[in-house]
């Protein structure tokens, strides 16, 4: 699978803000600096279209990126950053919860850190996708800064943590493009039943 085109299409806070529904909709869910926009950006061959920042937190909003004119990925806030105030926490939570109450189709990509044993934000995060029954994979980001033994070793506590069954993790390094063939063809399989 190729992408051809990508753009935003939304920089949204509530549900009136959203784009119209396509396929699908890929919702990138993980924590603050994660590699979310990284992610994106090697997934669509763009340097840019999703902004990354060295400062965590800087994902205020939730970003829709248009793609092929079908589909979509859907850039969450990101969760579990001590930084944000109470109160921002609370106005992300609100923002989060109204999406995952709209009746847009939808899979989520939980993005984990590959170099670090799941956090209890990202241990909360699993359990909810799991207790709502939401289609999830996943991602276990920034394996270009890993060994080969380490990867090994690090996506065994990632899958017995999370308690992952075969094929609901993906490791991806945005640097060297490793997984991305995979992600891609999940996503064309996705495309493919809708």
């Amino acid at each position: 699978m190729k992408i051809k085109k990508a753009e935003v299409a939304a920089t949204a806070a509530w549900q009136s803000q959203y784009p119209p529904v396509g396929d699908v909709d890929i919702v990138l869910a993980g924590r603050s600096n994660v590699g979310k926009s990284s992610l994106v950006n090697r997934l669509i061959n763009r340097k840019n279209l999703a902004r990354t920042s060295s400062s965590p937190g800087k994902t205020r909003t939730i970003n829709f990126y248009r793609i092929d004119d079908r589909w979509y990925f859907v850039d969450l806030p990101g969760y579990g950053y001590a930084k944000v105030s109470k109160a921002e926490q609370e106005s992300f939570k609100k923002m989060v919860d109204s999406y995952f109450d709209s009746d847009r189709p939808r899979v989520i990509w939980q993005i984990v850190d590959l170099r670090h044993p799941p956090t209890a934000s990202d241990r909360q995060m699993n359990a909810f996708l799991r207790s709502k029954g939401l289609p999830f994979l996943v991602v276990a980001t920034k394996a270009d800064k890993l060994s080969n033994n380490q990867i090994a070793k690090n996506r065994a506590v990632v899958k017995r943590e999370l308690d992952l069954a075969d094929g609901e993790l993906v490791v991806f390094s945005a640097q060297s493009g490793l997984g991305k063939e995979e992600l891609l063809k999940r996503v064309q399989a996705l495309l493919g039943r809708s």
